[in-house]
């Protein structure tokens, strides 16, 4: 069994559970035009980050990588009529296109695209006194996650989640000597986590059409 299973069982789930969406599909079918990487989260873990947030009555939300907002429609389309999600992306393109597909999705008026280097984003946004967040989606460059975990627990309040994507590394991340950056980046992710006593954290490896991988959810148990 490899990845050609693995998608063959993701478009079943996905085919049996995810009806036909207009706009996603236009996003999608937008950021290959535009040739965006094809790194977007998958339609079953776009719906999955969708129904935590409406398990958890989100109303506020953070995104730290937008790509083409793939992931952002199925964030904003969970929250009410007067919520807010604040996403930031690093590349003009990348932010050019998610506008656009956010404005096709109608979600315009409660969705913010950020551009600039998410660090100083955050950094911004504690200055312009955001937060707390109910959910903080992390999706971005790897090596930086333990700086954006550092600013979404500043971000965050005491039952709120943070979520990271892309932390099995193809199962890279459990090997200490492993050079690469993104690999390093997602085990020091890992060492604040064990040692944060302000969350509660656990890691899912994950197979399919995005081959073999993974995400970590952290609830936030206590205040600063």
């Amino acid at each position: 069994m490899g990845k050609e299973q693995w998608a063959a069982v993701d478009r079943y789930f996905a085919g049996m559970l995810i009806p036909p969406d207009p706009a996603l599909d236009a996003a999608l079918q937008a950021n290959a035009a535009a040739g965006l990487p094809p790194i977007d989260v998958a339609p079953n873990q776009g719906k999955l980050l969708h129904l935590l947030a409406r398990m958890l009555g989100a109303r506020t939300i953070l995104e730290i990588g937008t790509l083409g907002g793939y992931s952002t429609i199925w964030l904003a389309r969970a929250l009410p009529p007067d919520g807010r999600l604040i996403t930031l992306e690093v590349d003009p393109k990348h932010a050019e296109v998610a506008r656009a597909n956010i404005a096709r999705a109608g979600l315009s008026e409660i969705v913010e695209v950020r551009l600039g280097k998410a660090l100083d984003s955050l950094s911004q946004l504690v200055a312009e006194g955001h937060g707390p967040f109910d959910i903080v989606f992390i999706d971005a460059d790897k090596p930086n996650n333990p700086e954006y975990f550092k600013w979404a627990l500043q971000l965050t309040r005491r039952g709120s989640l943070i979520i990271v994507d892309n932390v099995v590394r193809s199962g890279a991340v459990a090997d200490d000597a492993n050079p690469d950056p993104g690999v390093q980046g997602v085990r020091r992710l890992n060492e604040l986590l064990a040692a944060e006593p302000r969350v509660s954290a656990t890691a899912i490896q994950t197979v399919g059409v995005k081959g073999y991988d993974g995400f970590i959810i952290a609830l936030v148990t206590d205040d600063q």
